[in-house]
């Protein structure tokens, strides 16, 4: 099946997803959506697009796509998705999923209604070291989750333009990092559902209307926990983005750099597991994890099955979100 695909974006992260594009067979880039015409223009220089719109309603009247992949800033992401969905076209957003919870129930009903699918870009879950640690989870090899701890940190860094204005993001280095972290944290789980979230979200580093600094402990269903740091400007952090510590009833385990620990208590040792991946990346965020990403979103609509990370999964990384900024205004648990 020949699929045309479009791109609502043009900065770095839809570069990667076209480029992730280009490498699957019956895949055609056919349309760039940008409100910039020189930024427009590049990137369709740059990938061999020849249709250019505006608007994404512009796209969507022209007709002739099968698939969007919108990688716009926060606040574009739920309308661009939900027409797009209710044209009939196949969704990629790129995290987070919306602004809110409420946008994300509006864009998975969006999808529900029209048949279309709808996949939320948590690219961990396609990373070779993420999905060694869940396959000796898979195998029982830790024993029972009981809790874990993630880092969705930037260290001595952060971003700025539309990142850092509320209006445009929605929030900060929360929904920039940190949702890393907890979907990292969830998808080793099982995809539990969460029961109750306590944070504090705080702006220490900057000047910025968004935040740059949190902790968050979620508890989930099952009896395991959480806990995410979340930050921009850091001057240090234990681990790279989404590096996550796990510890079970029979071990532990460290992704990022990537180990199980195995005690034996009868012989009191340690037995260490190293997989053999570099202890530092080359490159944290490497193409072909992006590459595995769009492979299963294709597949998913060849085959027509509900991907994963689908909007289901989007959706309670929002309301984990939006339960921890309240919880930080409150001071109280929020239970989900």
């Amino acid at each position: 099946m020949t699929l045309k695909i479009a791109f609502s974006g043009t900065g770095h992260i839809s570069q990667v997803h076209a480029r992730a594009a280009q490498s699957i067979d019956g895949l055609e880039l056919a349309a760039v959506v940008n409100h910039k015409p020189e930024s427009m223009a590049n990137y369709a220089a740059q990938f061999g697009i020849a249709r250019k719109y505006a608007t994404v309603d512009d796209l969507l009247r022209a007709g002739d796509v099968d698939v969007l992949a919108v990688s716009t800033p926060n606040y574009l992401h739920a309308p661009q998705a939900i027409a797009a969905l209710e044209a009939g076209l196949h969704v990629m957003v790129e995290k987070p999923m919306a602004m809110n919870r409420a946008e994300a129930e509006q864009m998975l009903r969006a999808s529900e209604k029209s048949g279309a699918k709808l996949m939320v870009a948590h690219c961990w879950r396609f990373d070779e070291e993420v999905n060694w640690i869940k396959s000796q989870i898979n195998d029982g090899v830790l024993g029972k989750i009981l809790r874990t701890r993630g880092y969705g940190v930037h260290v001595n860094w952060g971003p700025d333009g539309w990142f850092v204005e509320a209006r445009y993001a929605g929030g900060g280095a929360l929904a920039d990092m940190g949702i890393h972290a907890i979907d990292v944290a969830r998808y080793f789980l099982g995809d539990p559902q969460p029961l109750s979230v306590y944070a504090k979200i705080s702006t220490d580093y900057t000047v910025y209307d968004v935040d740059d600094s949190g902790t968050i402990w979620i508890n989930w269903e099952g009896g395991a926990a959480s806990i995410v740091e979340s930050g921009w400007w850091w001057p240090h952090a234990d681990g790279p983005e989404a590096c996550t510590q796990l510890y079970g009833t029979k071990g532990f385990a460290q992704l990022f750099p990537t180990r199980l620990e195995i005690p034996d208590r009868a012989a009191e040792t340690v037995e260490t597991v190293d997989p053999g991946y570099p202890p530092v990346r080359e490159e944290q965020c490497p193409q072909i994890m992006y590459d595995r990403q769009m492979a299963h979103f294709i597949d998913s609509i060849r085959r027509g099955k509900t991907p994963n990370p689908g909007g289901a999964e989007g959706l309670v990384n929002m309301r984990i979100i939006d339960a921890a900024l309240e919880s930080s205004r409150s001071g109280q648990v929020i239970h989900l």
